[in-house]
C-alpha cells in the first residue's frame, strides 16, 4: 500500500476486505498488497479494524472472543509447490497485541475459497486444489475446494460440530506439519516428563502443545469451557506449566505468546478416540477445538508412552475422533511404511459473509500506539511476497486509499 503520510493523517483509510467464516472461526481476509508495507503500521491497522484493545471490540469488527478476533492475510506465492502464501494474525482483545506465532487451521479452511475468488488461483470444473504455504509455521497445506461450475460453491450437506447448518466441504491436507515451530515432533526428546510434579507430553505437530491428563489436575475432563475459565487456581497452574514448557521446547519466554497451547485430555465418552479441552490462551478455553490442536493431539495418540496414547481408545486406527465441547472432529492420519505420520487430513467448511471496505482512522494507523506488541511474524520466512492480483471485475479505484 502506498499512502501519503501528510494527507492520510487527516482522513480515513478504506481497506478492501472480505469477512469469512473458516471452520469454527471468523475474521477479515485481506490481500497483503492492500495493507501498509511497514509491519508496525499494518499491525496498528489490524488493531483498529478489529476494535482492539477493548474486551468487546465495540469499535471494530472483532467479536470480543479469540475465535472471532482473527485475521488472514493472503498473497500469491513465489515458492515451488505453493499457489498462495497465508499469514495468520491473532489479535488480542484486551491489549494492543498482534501475535503471528501460531497458525489457525480453522481460518485456513477459508483461504482456498478466498484465493480463488480473489483471482489468485484459477478455478477448475468440479474441484479446485489450492496449495497454501503458511508463513507462520513454514508448512504447506492442500485445500480442495468445491467449484462444480468453475465458481466457488459454499452450499452443501457437510456439517461440522460447532457451526450451525451445513455447507460445502473443504478438505485440508497438512503435508509437512511435523515440528511446526521447533522442527521436531518431540522438542525435548522425551515422550513424557514432569513440570511442577505434573506429567506432561510436549509435542509439536501443526502447533506446539503441552498435553496434560485431566485427572492429574483434579478434573474429570468433561468440564465446560466456562467452568474451566472460572477456575482461577487452575488457570494460574496451567500458565506456570505452559511458561516452563515454552522454555523447554526452545520457544523462549512465551508469556506474550499463545503458543505452546494447552490441551487437557481424558478418555472418550461418546464412542470417539479421546476427549480434549483446548486452551486458546491463558484465560480462554475453546468452545470447540482448534484444527491444529486436533492434529497435534491425534499425532500424540500414536506416540507410545505419551499422555494422549495412554488415554486414547486402545483400538486406535488411522482415524482419530477427537471429542470436544461442541462435538467431535475427525482426523485422518496417513502413516508411512516406517510408522511415521506423513500427512494429516480433515474436513472443514467455510462461508463468505460480506465483502467491501473497512474504514479505519488514519491517525490510528500512523500515530504510534503506546504499548503495541508484536510477536512471531514470519518465524520461518523473511521473503517479501510479490504484488497481489485483484479480484476479476474490480477496478483499481475500488482499492484506492482516500
Amino acid at each position: 500500500m502506498s499512502v501519503s503520510l501528510a494527507t492520510s493523517k487527516k482522513s480515513s483509510l478504506q481497506i478492501p476486505c472480505v469477512l469469512m467464516r473458516g471452520g469454527t472461526s471468523r475474521g477479515p481476509f485481506f490481500l497483503e498488497a492492500d495493507l501498509p508495507d511497514d509491519p508496525k503500521e499494518r499491525d496498528r491497522l489490524l488493531l483498529a479494524a478489529m476494535g482492539s484493545p477493548h474486551v468487546l471490540q465495540v469499535n471494530g469488527i472483532g467479536g470480543g472472543n479469540p475465535m472471532t478476533s482473527k485475521v488472514a492475510i493472503v498473497a500469491p506465492s513465489s515458492r515451488p509447490g505453493a499457489d498462495v502464501d497465508y499469514l495468520f494474525a491473532q489479535v488480542a482483545t484486551d491489549r494492543a497485541y498482534v501475535d503471528f506465532s501460531p497458525n489457525c487451521g480453522n481460518m485456513l479452511s477459508a483461504v482456498g475459497p478466498f484465493a480463488i475468488e480473489a483471482g489468485l488461483v484459477p478455478a477448475q470444473i468440479g474441484e479446485t486444489t489450492v496449495r497454501i504455504f503458511n508463513r507462520n509455521t513454514a508448512t504447506t497445506v492442500e485445500a480442495v475446494v468445491q467449484t462444480p461450475s468453475g465458481l466457488v460453491d459454499y452450499e452443501g450437506e457437510t456439517a461440522i460440530d460447532g457451526v450451525p447448518g451445513t455447507a460445502a466441504p473443504v478438505k485440508l491436507t497438512f503435508l509437512d506439519a511435523l515440528g511446526s515451530k521447533t522442527g521436531v515432533l518431540l522438542p525435548t526428546g522425551h515422550v513424557r516428563e514432569f513440570i511442577d510434579n505434573t506429567p506432561v507430553t510436549l509435542v509439536d505437530y501443526a502447533t506446539p502443545m503441552v498435553l496434560l491428563r485431566a485427572s492429574d489436575l483434579g478434573l474429570a475432563g468433561e468440564e465446560t469451557p466456562d467452568e474451566l475459565e472460572a477456575n482461577a487456581d487452575l488457570l494460574v497452574r496451567l500458565e506456570a506449566i505452559r511458561l516452563e514448557a515454552g522454555l523447554r521446547m526452545g520457544l523462549g519466554d512465551v508469556s506474550d505468546s499463545v503458543v505452546p497451547k494447552v490441551g487437557i485430555l481424558s478418555p472418550a465418552r461418546h464412542g470417539g478416540t479421546i476427549t480434549s479441552r483446548y486452551f486458546m490462551n491463558s484465560k480462554r478455553c475453546h468452545k470447540g477445538h482448534a484444527v491444529t490442536g486436533a492434529l497435534c493431539i491425534a499425532a500424540a495418540c500414536r506416540l507410545p508412552g505419551s499422555i494422549a496414547h495412554d488415554l486414547a481408545d486402545p483400538e486406535l486406527s488411522s482415524l482419530v475422533h477427537l471429542e470436544h465441547p461442541s462435538g467431535r472432529t475427525e482426523i485422518d492420519l496417513s502413516i508411512d511404511t516406517s510408522g511415521h505420520i506423513s500427512r494429516a487430513s480433515l474436513v472443514r467448511t467455510a462461508r463468505r459473509i460480506f465483502e467491501g471496505k473497512i474504514i479505519v482512522p488514519a491517525s490510528a494507523v500512523f500515530a504510534p500506539l503506546e504499548g503495541i506488541q508484536q510477536r512471531g511474524e514470519n518465524a520461518h520466512d523473511h521473503d517479501t511476497p510479490t504484488a497481489l492480483l485483484r479480484r476479476p471485475g474490480r477496478n483499481d479505484h475500488d482499492y484506492a486509499t482516500p
